[in-house]
């Protein structure tokens, strides 16, 4: 079951003037122009900061590398 999360952000002058122009010229409200961008850019926000954390792991040693060439042996891929 999906639960609403009562939310308050500030928006600079210039964003809310355009994200009401929107609203209004579409008969849509603000609130479903803010649910659209936040739900379009969750996935890009993930991706970006756990990639950043992966390569931090990478940087300092913790992470390890496999090559293909050992992917693809190791799976037997290599005829």
């Amino acid at each position: 079951m999906a639960t609403n999360l009562p939310t308050s952000i500030r928006l600079s002058p210039e964003s809310e003037q355009r994200l009401n122009f929107l609203a209004s010229q579409t008969g849509r409200s603000k609130a479903f122009y803010l649910r659209e961008l936040i739900e379009s850019g969750l996935d890009d926000l993930e991706d970006y900061y756990l990639a950043a954390d992966v390569l931090e792991r990478v940087r300092s040693g913790r992470e390890r590398l496999h090559s293909a060439e050992a992917v693809r042996a190791d799976l037997g891929l290599d005829g």
